[in-house]
């Protein structure tokens, strides 16, 4: 598992090289695009929210390519976020 920042935009195809550059100078380690959505959600709706991302080594291009195999981390991934979710739900109930 790695952590580090991600540059999420709602503009996906518009990344341009000098941007990229900047963003690799700056560490990010991966570009997404379902976070802008949601965190502008959560800030209309003035409530909170989090977001996992799932990061593979492309985007995807075929139907049904997000699973990877046990490998690659998605059901270490759902188990984060399930552990996650449990929490968060047992801190909102005290």
């Amino acid at each position: 598992m790695h952590v580090g920042a991600s540059w999420t935009t709602d503009a996906p195809f518009r990344e341009t090289e000098a941007m990229i550059a900047r963003c690799y100078a700056k560490g990010i380690l991966a570009v997404e695009m379902e976070a802008a959505a949601l965190y502008a959600m959560a800030q209309a709706r003035q409530d909170q929210i989090i977001c996992f991302a799932h990061v593979t080594n492309q985007m995807g291009q075929s139907e049904g390519d997000f699973e990877k195999g046990e490998a690659s981390g998605s059901e270490t991934a759902l188990y984060v976020v399930s552990q996650t979710a449990r929490f968060w739900r047992q801190r909102l109930t005290e």
